[in-house]
């Protein structure tokens, strides 16, 4: 399988203020439609009031949730871009993507925590690679975080009180 090369950049959308204000409510609406079901279907109309109705579209589930997980990052003020998982990426948009510096996803790749490819004299990663370090990395910090609390609990370091609250 050939690997597609994707430019994040000219696929990222930064939402304006209304888009944002606009994907969190519909988020919010979206995510009740959440059900066991293996496909959810729903009408869309325009919102100029033109009367004219689509026919129902029907989507898988998995489908459905990732395009409200995109709602809910753009209702947040985050930009949002979809790339394939089989696309190849640069090293500094690997390194956007994984929120490190290029200098530092390089050191990476030489010590083989992620694998790559050379073309040329230009090293290509795969997204999916690069989704994957990034979500090993998420769990293990949040891992040795829980493991610091587990500690700081049992020496009684772990305080319960707020700090900065006045009596």
């Amino acid at each position: 399988m050939a690997s597609l090369a994707v430019n994040i950049e000219e696929q990222l959308h930064e939402p304006s203020v209304e888009e944002i204000s606009a994907a969190s409510s519909a988020a919010r609406a979206l995510s009740r439609l959440e059900s066991s079901s293996p496909n959810v279907s729903f009408v869309a109309h325009t919102a100029d009031g033109e009367t004219t109705e689509f026919e129902p579209i029907s989507l898988p589930m998995g489908i459905f949730r990732l395009f409200v997980n995109m709602l809910v990052e753009m209702g947040n003020g985050n930009a949002v871009a979809v790339v394939p998982v089989n696309a190849e990426l640069t090293t500094q948009q690997a390194a956007d993507l994984l929120n490190v510096s290029r200098p530092h996803l390089i050191k990476l790749l030489n010590e083989g925590e992620l694998k790559f490819r050379k073309v040329g004299t230009h090293r290509k990663l795969h997204a999916k690679e690069v989704l994957n370090y990034r979500a090993k990395t998420a769990h293990e910090r949040a891992e040795s975080l829980r493991k610091m609390v587990a500690l700081d609990q049992e020496l009684g370091l772990y305080d319960d009180e707020q700090v900065g609250t006045k009596d």
